[in-house]
């Protein structure tokens, strides 16, 4: 097991969690002196570089063969590029936090952070070259924190950006994906493939190592800066970036309503939420965790059209047309059958995390405009 996973396990040992300093930093191939932050942000997270390993060379198996060790209500990230569909279960992620892969021809990162639960995927080309990316070892605002192997720049897991480094100021290219149950990939792509437990590594996949965390009530581990009153810092929000806004809706709104219709930087935008999906972080076996659902935020202009969509047992169904639509954004009945809506990249994290990084995003208030 991670030692950073026996922090969480025992509070006791967290002392022996510093922060990073010039001595833990020799051996690194990178330039401290570019830089976008103050090098005291930077933590120890209680590994090495590397102590978690990322998956470089990945191996896929058919949706048929991963339901014989994946749960239907079991938490994936799903991604589709260009046609071809992958489903990144949590179960593997949350002891590796990136895989490098090449999707539809696009070469990709996948990445989770389970301090923040934050799962991202990005675009791995920058400046007309391609980056791997490993796992450093160090936090910041209790985030994961990525180098790249070609420059051993600094990178931000949760917008993407390179903190520190030759590459200080770059941003990866976030890619539309998905939290949603296996169940639901599979619905959605009954052809698409799964990151196999084959991973090269002995690691007890389909265990949480940070079982409990996921709890409103708790605190985050090893942050320390502030956090917004509106909402609890271990709240699970839907955040979204348009053209230099950023909005987040609490769950406890999205799985009340289901569907919020709103706009963001005068886009219009949908945000759907829907049971099935289990949290990760929860029990001891991921498969016996609490539900919190899946998520998905479109947009609602089809044909020239804006939609308008109600929830009904798990799908949508739009008011124009009476066309029914599930969480990925397809329409599997009706007149509209086969459309498929746009999906605008988005995030499932806890509230925390998303406002240690985005400090004036507004938040999503029923009858409020959300702003500060």
């Amino acid at each position: 097991m991670p030692f950073r996973c026996l922090l969480l396990l025992i509070p006791l040992l967290a002392f022996l969690v510093a922060p990073a300093n010039a001595q833990d930093l020799d051996s690194w191939e990178t330039d401290w002196s570019n830089r976008s932050i103050d090098l005291d942000e930077l933590q120890s997270g209680g590994v090495p570089r590397d102590g978690i390993p990322s998956i470089d060379d990945p191996s896929f198996v058919e949706v048929y063969a991963a339901s014989a060790w994946l749960k239907d209500q079991e938490p994936v990230l799903a991604l589709d590029v260009n046609g071809v569909a992958r489903a990144y279960p949590l179960q593997i992620m949350t002891w590796h936090e990136i895989v490098n892969d090449e999707i539809g021809g696009v070469p990709v990162a996948v990445t989770f952070c389970p301090l923040c639960y934050s799962a991202i995927a990005f675009d791995r080309r920058v400046g007309g070259r391609t980056l791997t990316f490993g796992v450093s070892g160090l936090l910041r605002h209790s985030d994961l924190v990525m180098y790249d192997r070609q420059t051993e720049s600094l990178w931000q897991q949760l917008n993407g950006k390179a903190i520190v480094g030759d590459l200080t100021g770059k941003t990866l290219e976030a890619l539309p994906a998905q939290l949603i149950s296996f169940a639901q990939f599979r619905e959605a792509h009954p052809n698409g493939e799964v990151l196999s437990r084959e991973t090269g590594y002995d690691r007890r996949y389909g265990q949480n190592p940070y079982a409990g965390y996921d709890d409103i009530d708790k605190q985050p581990f090893l942050y320390r800066g502030p956090t917004d009153g509106r909402v609890p810092p271990m709240e699970k929000v839907v955040t979204v970036s348009l053209d230099g806004a950023d909005k987040a809706y609490p769950y406890s709104i999205t799985r009340e309503r289901r569907v919020i219709h709103d706009a963001i930087a005068g886009q219009p935008v949908v945000v759907f939420h829907a049971d099935g999906a289990v949290s990760a972080l929860d029990r001891s076996t991921i498969h016996r965790s609490k539900e919190t659902g899946s998520t998905g935020v479109f947009d609602p202009r089809v044909d020239d059209r804006t939609l308008r969509f109600e929830y009904a047992d798990g799908r949508f169904v739009d008011a124009q047309t009476g066309s029914t639509w599930t969480i990925t954004g397809k329409a599997i009945d009706g007149r509209l059958e086969g459309k498929q809506l746009e999906p605008i990249p988005h995030g499932d994290f806890f509230s925390f995390a998303w406002f240690a990084f985005k400090p004036d995003a507004e938040l999503y208030e029923p009858g409020g405009t959300g702003s500060r």
